[in-house]
């Protein structure tokens, strides 16, 4: 990726952290009652599966919710773990209540559980696009992750309107999702 590309990527993610970051505490509760209902709705398959979420950090929608639905429906959910940088995530066993440690970022990770391989993963994008590219945080974890689990799992980002861009301008190692569901309902990508 080159400077002028990095450097937009750089400018549009403190944007939209910001923007995020900055809803109030009644959207962000209304929104993530949406999201989480889409979710319900929109996705019976991942009643049974192997599911990979994540633990909400700087607004993010809260996932957790939804996973208590699709748990009750034999979900096994898993929370990733930032094992080296440069390398694909690992995901460990979660259910409410599991011991846990601060793992990168200062981002909690269950303490010692089984690592399991997601059948389908709920991502937080910080940005995303209608071609269902995201933009994370730059570490580039999840794209790497994604290369790297065989069978892809299905891919669902979740986020807030505010959080959608004309492009993040993809690059050759940026893997799309296949849905983005966000307050106002269910897209499919061009993947999906």
């Amino acid at each position: 990726m080159g400077d002028e590309t990095r450097a937009w990527k750089a400018a549009l993610r403190k944007e939209l952290l910001a923007k995020r970051q900055a809803v109030s505490d009644a959207d962000r509760t209304h929104w993530n009652a949406a999201i989480t209902r889409h979710l319900i709705d929109g996705f019976p398959q991942l009643a049974g599966l192997t599911v990979g979420i994540y633990w909400p950090f700087q607004g993010e929608f809260d996932p957790r919710f939804a996973m208590q639905h699709f748990r009750t429906l034999g979900t096994m959910s898993a929370l990733p773990e930032v094992v080296k940088k440069g390398e694909p995530l690992q995901f460990r066993q979660w259910w409410p209540g599991v011991a846990m440690t601060t793992g990168a970022y200062d981002i909690p990770v269950p303490d010692g559980t089984a690592v399991v391989v997601p059948q389908a993963l709920i991502m937080p994008p910080v940005g995303f696009d209608a071609a269902g590219f995201r933009l994370g945080y730059g570490g580039g974890f999840y794209d790497r992750t994604l290369a790297h689990i065989t069978p892809p799992p299905l891919t669902i980002g979740v986020a807030y309107e505010l959080s959608r861009v004309e492009t993040i301008r993809p690059q050759a190692f940026d893997r799309a999702m296949d849905f983005v569901v966000t307050e106002r309902g269910i897209f499919p990508t061009q993947k999906g």
